[in-house]
């Protein structure tokens, strides 16, 4: 059984009570805020592994949480899954690019979070890996010191910033990377962002890639990411 904390962060308390419910059933050590204040105090004496956290709550909200945890070096490390309500695409790009690890959509199924759950902490737990380490997934061996992407034996042909955008989501299977953090990752922070040029990266990138094209999953109105081995 999972005995990781997790502080469950919602101004609703039946919402609460089905992530205390749900979370303690899987094995989970589950502490519970009410407000984005009550939050950060608990994260600041409490030490925990992931935090599940409402964007919509009074006074301290979900991102200013998000900013001021990201922000502070003793609690950086702490993963954040978002709880939003739908239409709140503007504020879910903006928790990613915080910060935030992944987000869930209001109303939503205890099992789909729990499984987003368990992938994040599993991603949190893996040791960051060199720039070097040849990455294996989904049958397709990246190897960043040669720049050389191999899939089914078969070597394949990527532009430098194809080889990039690849290995970035790939390093970190599940999750969810918008736009901009995928141009800054690539090229820095000069270098101009927009949707479109990530977007035709990611359409000649699928095509090379073929049946595995498929792995690189997008996220409507947020971003992509690449799909997590089953």
């Amino acid at each position: 059984m999972s005995r990781e904390k997790i502080l469950a962060v919602d101004d609703e308390e039946d919402i609460l009570e089905l992530l205390r419910f749900n979370l303690s059933r899987e094995g989970y050590q589950v502490s519970c805020a009410e407000s984005g204040e009550d939050a950060l105090r608990l994260a600041r004496t409490n030490p925990i592994d992931l935090m599940v956290l409402d964007l919509m709550l009074p006074g301290l909200d979900g991102l200013d949480v998000t900013r001021k945890i990201k922000n502070d070096p003793k609690l950086r490390h702490i993963p954040i899954i978002m709880l939003t309500a739908k239409g709140e695409e503007a504020d879910v790009v903006t928790g990613l690019e915080l910060g935030a690890s992944d987000y869930v959509t209001k109303p939503f199924s205890p099992r789909i979070l729990i499984a987003r759950i368990k992938a994040t902490l599993r991603s949190a737990a893996k040791t960051p890996q060199d720039d070097l380490e040849v990455l294996h997934i989904h049958g397709i061996e990246i190897h960043p010191g040669r720049r050389q992407v191999t899939m089914d034996d078969q070597q394949i042909e990527l532009t430098y910033t194809e080889f990039q955008v690849l290995h970035y989501l790939a390093k970190r299977p599940g999750w969810v990377f918008t736009r901009s953090q995928i141009v800054d990752a690539v090229r820095g922070d000069d270098y101009p962002v927009t949707d479109r040029s990530v977007d035709v990266q990611i359409v000649g990138l699928r095509k090379k890639l073929g049946e595995y094209g498929a792995c690189i999953e997008t996220v409507r109105g947020v971003g992509y990411r690449f799909k997590e081995e089953a």
